[in-house]
């Protein structure tokens, strides 16, 4: 961060939305959902992680996705393929995800900042998190903010923004419609540079367009037994990307991957 001016960056302790940079250092002064607050930096918590052995990825990948990849990248951001696979738990209160690449080593995780103990008490008692404003950050293994992905308060359809490490803009995902194969468009300043289509009606599987109507990606849905499926929150997904992608498209692409839980959770039509 040295050579970054006095601003407001994402929190690299991972507990809040923003924290102050003043040029120098990091401040104790944070932010989340627009309110300010005082904490001081400490130690991130360690990364979230689901426990899936090596074997049971590849099996994801492989047997359940049916995808045969070139083989796995260096970074997040150049992996042909993603598995995001969430951290089962029998109520959720925060949202974690742990992100592997094809050969089932973990490369990352997403971990939920801005959560008041409030927020977490009111989604013990109700399923209201349609109400609240959710924040992700996906991270690399040595705790580095790669995007952030925000998805604001809700009544109907969803509207996700995306952020880079820096917390500079990207793009957003917006929903289109709520009833039948749900769609989202892909947005940069505005104008629409893509697709994320859903293939039936259920919103499992999903397609990922270029503006011209090309696929360039696709997202499944996996399963994990179902024992788990019925008794946990965790939605774990696999994302094939079919060629390079460039900036902003490739981020936009690889935040689909968890845009479309964040989004359509609580739809009554479930993605569990």
């Amino acid at each position: 961060m040295s050579d970054h001016p006095a601003d407001w960056y994402p929190d690299p302790g991972g507990q809040h939305e923003h924290r102050y940079w003043d040029g120098l250092k990091w401040t104790d002064n944070v932010a989340s959902h627009g309110r300010q607050s005082v904490d001081p930096l400490t130690a991130g918590a360690p990364l979230p992680t689901t426990g899936q052995t090596a074997e049971t990825v590849q099996n994801q990948v492989a047997e359940q996705a049916g995808v045969v990849g070139p083989g796995a990248s260096s970074g997040i951001l150049e992996q042909p393929v993603l598995v995001v696979n969430q951290k089962a738990k029998l109520i959720e209160l925060n949202n974690e995800y742990a992100i592997y690449d094809q050969n089932g080593t973990q490369i990352g995780a997403i971990r939920q900042v801005g959560q008041t103990a409030a927020k977490k008490l009111l989604r013990f008692f109700g399923n209201i998190d349609q109400f609240f404003t959710h924040s992700l950050q996906l991270v690399d293994m040595a705790n580095n903010i790669v995007l952030t992905v925000t998805r604001p308060a809700k009544f109907f359809k969803s509207k996700i923004h995306i952020a880079d490490g820096a917390g500079n803009a990207v793009g957003s995902i917006v929903q289109q419609n709520m009833i039948g194969k749900i769609r989202f468009s892909l947005e940069v300043g505005g104008d629409t540079i893509g697709s994320l289509n859903g293939e039936n009606w259920r919103a499992w599987n999903f397609n990922l367009q270029d503006e011209q109507g090309n696929e360039i990606a696709r997202i499944t849905k996996t399963w994990e037994g179902a024992m788990k499926t019925l008794f946990t929150t965790a939605d774990n997904y696999v994302l094939q990307i079919h060629a390079p992608l460039a900036d902003p498209m490739r981020s936009l692409v690889i935040a689909s991957a968890v845009s479309v839980d964040l989004a359509l959770k609580q739809d009554s039509r479930g993605l569990s």
